[in-house]
């Protein structure tokens, strides 16, 4: 295996952050919001809500360190 394949420690480990932020994204949060929702409860709603926000922007940042990792 060539250097230039290797997948290094810390590619794995955004690489794994991504997959369970991601993971939670699009298979969990929205149900959760759903659940909330059905429940009238507003401020779990917003909660739920604030928390996608906040992981989106975290999947955002591991995409970005993960563009340095690979192009340096």
């Amino acid at each position: 295996m060539s250097h230039e394949t290797e997948l290094s420690n810390t590619m794995y480990d955004i690489l794994h952050a991504m997959g369970k932020d991601a993971g939670f994204l699009y298979e969990t949060i929205d149900a959760y919001i759903k659940d909330a929702q059905n429940a009238n409860k507003s401020d779990l709603v917003e909660i739920w809500q604030t928390i996608k926000k906040d992981r989106l922007k975290h999947l955002n940042l591991l995409k970005e360190a993960l563009e340095k990792e690979i192009h340096g």
